[in-house]
């Protein structure tokens, strides 16, 4: 049976078109994906993030233990600053990407992928070692995203300055927003600028309604899914089940900067992923030329020789083009190359070209 998160009645009653998704039901869109997609990009959207899992990395041995599990280096974190990483199994694949926050000292927050928490929270508790405490408390938390240029105003509005973040990367805990206790990040899932807030799950829909009502004059509009997907697409952000799974290397997906094998201690997944230095298999970007639109799960073809597959697709509204991702065979990745890609027996012709689609100006 699918989960709802604490904000699913307020989905309902917006008219949000509710999907599964990640084993919950969450709104694909409001009134239109374009439209908040477009929102985010020139003023601001809020969505629920809620479905995304929260585990607590406590203990002495808690630095040492994340060290081990992932593929980023945790030594010189410090409290208040969040850092993202793959999750590698043995065989050299990836279990999942997620985010960590250090609280403190042996006290850290780590967010995963929706769908993922449970077998995330297995893995972890499988390969734990002494001296670490885990703990899942993913139903104890609601999450909202406010993202886009006007994010920041509209946070300003409710949230007094000391609370506002201003490095990206960086959080801060015991945070109060008009009486609602929360943690607030900025970070995002869009290519855009905005935080991400976290709260008790009985004061999501508060914090909900608190940002709607106060982002109105920003043109903050609720945004879903659909946009959130198309969005993360256009700044191509890898997203697990699609240019991430348990057979696909982090480093296939180009996720380098997130993999340290010179740091202090060995990782899981360590002696598979320099095996296949350098990787075989690279993502590229593919902007469609021809007629058509390219999906994810469809073989691409150069010369008439298939060379990989794409993992993500659509019409990218803020570039106004068809585009997706792909893995292909490393020696065939060439920008600017031609490609075909088969749509349901049909070849739409592509180009290869540089990620991301889309990235703001700073």
């Amino acid at each position: 049976m699918c989960k709802k998160t604490p904000l699913y009645d307020t989905h309902v009653a917006a008219g949000g078109k509710i999907v599964e998704f990640g084993g919950f039901l969450l709104p694909v869109q409001y009134e239109s994906i374009l439209k908040e997609h477009m929102a985010v990009r020139q003023e601001a959207g809020l969505f629920d993030v809620s479905h995304m899992g929260e585990i607590l990395v406590q203990g002495e041995k808690a630095l040492d233990f994340l060290n081990y599990i992932l593929t980023n280096d945790y030594t010189d974190l410090q409290p208040g600053y969040a850092r993202y990483s793959p999750m590698m199994n043995e065989k050299g694949g990836t279990v999942d990407d997620l985010i960590v926050y250090m609280k403190g000292e042996n006290d850290y927050f780590v967010v995963v992928n929706a769908s993922n928490c449970d077998k995330d929270f297995k893995w972890m508790c499988d390969h734990k070692i002494d001296g670490v405490e885990l703990t899942n408390v993913a139903d104890q938390w609601g999450q909202v995203a406010l993202q886009g240029p006007n994010a920041e105003k509209i946070l300003a509005k409710v949230a007094d300055a000391k609370y506002i973040p201003q490095e990206y990367y960086s959080c801060i805990f015991d945070c109060e927003v008009k009486g609602i206790p929360c943690m607030i990040s900025r970070t995002g899932y869009t290519g855009e600028d905005g935080f991400e807030i976290y709260m008790p799950a009985d004061k999501a829909v508060a914090m909900w309604d608190l940002l709607i009502e106060n982002g109105k004059e920003f043109g903050l509009i609720p945004c879903a899914l659909g946009a959130r997907d198309s969005l993360r697409m256009e700044a191509a952000m890898p997203l697990y089940g699609h240019e991430l799974e348990e057979d696909i290397s982090p480093r296939w997906a180009g996720l380098k900067f997130a993999i340290k094998t010179d740091k202090p201690c060995d990782f899981i997944g360590k002696k598979e992923l320099l095996a296949d230095e350098p990787p075989r298999i690279m993502r590229v970007g593919l902007k469609v030329t021809g007629r058509g639109i390219i999906r994810e799960h469809m073989d691409v073809y150069r010369d008439g020789k298939k060379i990989g597959h794409t993992t993500s697709g659509t019409k990218l509204p803020y570039i106004d083009a068809a585009a997706g991702m792909a893995l292909v065979n490393k020696e065939d990745r060439e920008i600017g190359a031609k490609v075909e890609v088969d749509v349901r027996g049909r070849m739409v012709e592509c180009e290869m070209v540089k990620l991301p689609f889309y990235k703001r100006e700073k």
